[in-house]
């Protein structure tokens, strides 16, 4: 039987693509998102993969929306916290609800996704926590102190829980992107994006399949010895 594969913020960008890649691998995929229900209806058709609608936010909703993926699907073995949000203003602007509205979605959303798949991966003794950081959790970014708090916080997570699930042969990792050719970072203006461009060394903006590849490979079998990495996929943009 196929493991089971739960995706946040799954339906749309990176998330979509991870969606997809995971199917393509032969997983059972679920898709979480959390306002959309148009992209989320159009994904769900396209792909043939299931959705289900929550705030990672939300402690509860998580722990009952998990629960109805189990009952659906089977138990959650590959989890990708991907969902995140942004919220940017310089921080002499930003506001306590800016704040946080991104550290509730980008860092306690890990959390709240991850603490109640956690005892069933421990009893199977198997489990993949595959976390969607940034790069600007590793080197900061301008108008991005919440953002960048929250994704350094789960590189913090990721290499705190690695230690706790080894024993039980679960990995926890994260994924580092850079700039990721979405529909957002697509929608702004072109010198804009040429400037973005210009700072990475392979000279391109990275595709969402590519993360989607990484992260394929670190729910693997293949990836077992490795737990508790970060792994930058940036186009050379930032060594950390």
């Amino acid at each position: 039987m196929s493991r089971v594969a739960m995706v946040t913020g799954g339906t749309r960008g990176i998330g979509h693509a991870i969606s997809v890649a995971l199917k393509a691998a032969g997983y059972k995929v679920a898709a979480n998102y959390a306002g959309n229900d148009e992209a989320a209806a159009k994904f769900r058709e396209e792909t043939g993969i299931a959705t289900y609608k929550w705030s990672v936010a939300d402690y509860e909703a998580c722990k009952a929306g998990i629960a109805q993926v189990e009952a659906d699907l089977g138990p959650v073995e590959i989890l990708v916290n991907n969902a995140g949000i942004t919220r940017d203003a310089p921080f002499h602007r930003m506001t306590p609800e800016q704040w946080n509205e991104v550290i509730a979605t980008n860092l306690s959303g890990t959390f709240n996704m991850t603490h109640p798949v956690w005892p069933g991966m421990r009893e199977r003794n198997f489990g993949r926590v595959i976390t969607i950081s940034s790069i600007n959790g590793q080197k900061g970014q301008f108008a991005q102190a919440n953002y960048s708090a929250s994704k350094a916080g789960d590189i913090g997570f990721t290499k705190a829980l690695a230690q706790e699930g080894a024993r039980h042969n679960i990995t926890v990792n994260a994924i580092c992107p850079g700039y990721i050719a979405t529909d957002m970072v697509m929608a702004v203006p072109e010198k804009v994006r040429e400037s973005i461009i210009a700072q990475i060394p392979v000279g391109r903006l990275g595709e969402t399949e590519e993360i989607g590849r990484c992260v394929v490979f670190l729910a693997s079998d293949d990836a077992g010895f490795i737990t508790g990495s970060t792994l930058s996929a940036n186009g050379g943009q930032y060594f950390a």
